[in-house]
């Protein structure tokens, strides 16, 4: 009897460091995958908007969770190799922002990591991203801005902005489907303001020299610029030609508008990355993709630069500063 007790207490000994170990080993911190246009400069806002709102729900960066940064620094051939080096990284869900060509990589990239979207511009289900906005299925969900479908909208803010206008340049990226659209929407929507829309084209960053040359003698009265990848890198041109000639600008992001722009009309983008955050968490806590609807913006936000307008020689009405979200002096 007292051998067998004292066999016991060694081996009650010997697990004893074996338990303590695999009880003290610490919990795996998931990892999220980001894959983002543009570069970790431009993108700062957002990112640490979504940090913020990981951290309201209790996750903290470099804590109990972690994320791997990738910028495709506007090119739009790299973002399929992004989003596999993700996948190879087994990130435990992929955060994806910049329209359906980088949400359209990761999706090649991966059958079974969960996918959020934050800011598609078009029709998700048009584009073949999700079966429908209410179940998506397959292992993708998220924010979709539905850019495009504001367009008329904006015309119409243009309009009461600057009464005179009728002619409007439309700079958009042909190669773009949702700029193609967007167009569409805007030539029909502007014949009922009496607004006459002129597109031009922009393949390469040397069109813009064209066009900067073609609008000294086809003046318009105003341009409506869209906010794709060349749209963005070359942001500051187009911008300052705007100022330099004394045109009224519409955009369809803010980011232009703080970088000099008249005015800009869409979704609140800080409030469509911090609702990424409730996509996270519910994922991570099980949830599947598939079963998670995706969301349409709930919040818009109109922006005018009043700074540009004094520039211009603009003064906007008293009633359409009234309707301004934020107002920049």
């Amino acid at each position: 009897m007292t051998k067998k007790i004292i066999l016991l207490g060694l081996c009650s000994l010997l697990l004893a460091p074996c338990s303590s170990a695999q009880a003290q080993q610490p919990k795996k911190v998931p990892r999220i995958g980001y894959l983002a246009p543009g570069d970790a400069a431009s993108d700062s806002a957002r990112s640490k908007g979504i940090r913020l709102a990981l951290r309201e729900r209790g996750y903290i960066e470099g804590q109990n969770i972690a994320t791997e940064y990738r910028y495709t620094e506007e090119k739009r051939d790299r973002a399929p190799e992004l989003a596999a080096e993700l996948v190879r990284l087994k990130v435990d869900i992929i955060v994806v922002t910049g329209g359906i060509n980088n949400i359209r990589a990761a999706k090649n990239a991966t059958k079974t990591i969960p996918i959020v979207m934050i800011g598609a511009s078009a029709d998700p289900v048009e584009a073949g991203i999700v079966d429908s906005l209410a179940r998506p299925g397959g292992n993708i969900t998220g924010i979709t801005n539905l850019i495009t479908e504001l367009g008329g909208k904006r015309l119409e803010l243009f309009k009461e902005a600057v009464p005179k206008v009728v002619r409007i340049a439309f700079l958009y990226e042909p190669t773009s489907p949702n700029q193609v659209l967007e167009l569409k929407e805007v030539q029909t929507a502007g014949g009922p303001l009496g607004l006459t829309i002129q597109p031009w084209e922009v393949r390469a960053a040397e069109d813009f020299d064209r066009f900067f040359a073609a609008m000294g003698k086809k003046r318009p009265d105003g341009l409506h610029v869209t906010s794709g990848p060349q749209m963005r890198t070359n942001r500051n041109r187009i911008v300052g030609f705007a100022l330099k000639s004394r045109l009224p600008s519409m955009w369809d992001n803010r980011d232009f508008v703080d970088s000099g722009g008249l005015m800009s009309y869409g979704a609140d983008i800080v409030d469509s990355y911090r609702r990424v955050a409730t996509y996270v968490d519910k994922i991570l806590k099980g949830a599947k993709p598939a079963n998670l609807p995706v969301e349409q913006p709930t919040k818009f936000e109109f922006i005018i630069n009043l700074k540009a307008a004094k520039h211009i020689g603009l003064t906007i009405p008293p009633n359409v500063l009234a309707r301004a979200d934020k107002v920049i002096k």
